[in-house]
């Protein structure tokens, strides 16, 4: 068990964090897609978007995970939505999917929700956490092709965000998770393939062998 996270394990995070961001121009979208976590801080700053005037409505969606069962009992969409609420956005600009346990079923059941309220959608903006741009955007790319998927999130630094979680072992967990969710669910159909740098993967391994493992998929 990891007592403490070393320095060296948050210079291998900052290296896989970097590679997660995809550095999208946030521009006008038809839809706002907010994607459950633990982080409320992804419908904190989709109502910063929305207020941007960014996209006319937001779409927050993700039932809870084991990650987020205590956290948001009544499930990921329905907390961000009132939070959104709390925030300003009136009611009739949000919609909610509450079924999504993962990113593909996320985008998915976005996608199907959308279509049955015959919502005509060319440009979505997905937003994520910080570390989770690079894998929403890949599972856009495969399971909902027809749009353009531009990529956003809270503008923070890896120490920053830490912080501000307050579990620097759950994060890094978290993004080894992604990472390896990003090199692997290609060849399973999930997502599209990235082009992976060396020293990402030479990270990612070592921060695995410190034993950062708890969100790994065993897919």
């Amino acid at each position: 068990m990891i007592s403490a996270v070393s320095a060296k394990d948050l210079e291998d995070a900052q290296v896989i964090w970097d590679y997660h961001l995809m550095h999208h121009q946030s521009e006008p979208a038809d839809v706002g897609i907010g994607l459950g976590s633990h982080d409320l801080g992804v419908a904190t700053f989709a109502v910063k978007l929305y207020h941007e005037q960014l996209f006319p409505m937001i779409v927050f969606t993700g039932a809870t995970s084991r990650t987020t069962a205590a956290r948001f009992p009544r499930g990921e969409a329905v907390h961000y939505r009132d939070h959104a609420i709390e925030l300003g956005v009136p009611s009739v600009a949000i919609r909610i999917e509450t079924n999504a346990t993962n990113t593909g079923e996320n985008i998915a059941l976005t996608r199907d929700l959308l279509a049955a309220s015959g919502t005509p959608v060319k440009t979505v903006l997905l937003i994520s956490k910080p570390y989770m741009e690079r894998r929403a955007f890949a599972t856009c790319q495969k399971v909902w092709p027809e749009v353009r998927a531009i990529c956003a999130s809270q503008p923070i630094g890896l120490n920053e965000y830490l912080a501000s979680i307050g579990d620097p072992k759950l994060v890094l967990d978290m993004l080894v998770g992604d990472f390896q969710r990003v090199m692997e669910y290609p060849a399973l159909g999930f997502a599209i393939a990235q082009d992976i740098p060396d020293d990402v993967e030479t990270a990612y391994r070592r921060l695995i062998s410190t034993g950062y493992t708890s969100r790994l998929a065993t897919t």
